[in-house]
């Protein structure tokens, strides 16, 4: 037997063997305080449904799209060994387009977190 098969064969044998002990292990008994929403021991004071600003979620998605700018330009150095004209002008056009959203952002008000 070749070693792709049989590694394919021991790692679906311990996957299976560790969800039937992940089933059988804990020990679930309840109680009135477990089953309560807040486990903390204080009163609720309001409700937990309070609506997030949507500009909350925009800061997030840009915090989010400013990361994986760093992930698309983390392998720069390497690329540029192999052909560095090319490599400059993709980094060059992902960092335009990235600045040409942010300022568009910003002149629209969207990073303004009160207004």
């Amino acid at each position: 037997m070749s070693l792709i098969p049989l590694m394919m064969i021991v790692t679906t044998l311990i996957s299976i063997i560790l969800i039937i002990i992940g089933f059988w292990l804990p020990i679930n008994i309840p109680d009135a305080e477990k089953l309560s929403p807040y486990e903390c021991g204080f009163d609720p004071l309001g409700s937990a449904r309070l609506p997030f600003s949507i500009r909350f979620f925009l800061i997030a998605i840009l915090f989010l799209l400013f990361d994986l700018e760093i992930a698309l330009l983390l392998p720069t150095p390497w690329a540029t060994q192999m052909i560095p004209t090319n490599t400059l002008i993709w980094s060059t056009t992902i960092l335009l387009l990235l600045t040409l959203g942010l300022v568009y952002e910003w002149i629209q008000g969207g990073l303004e977190w009160a207004q």
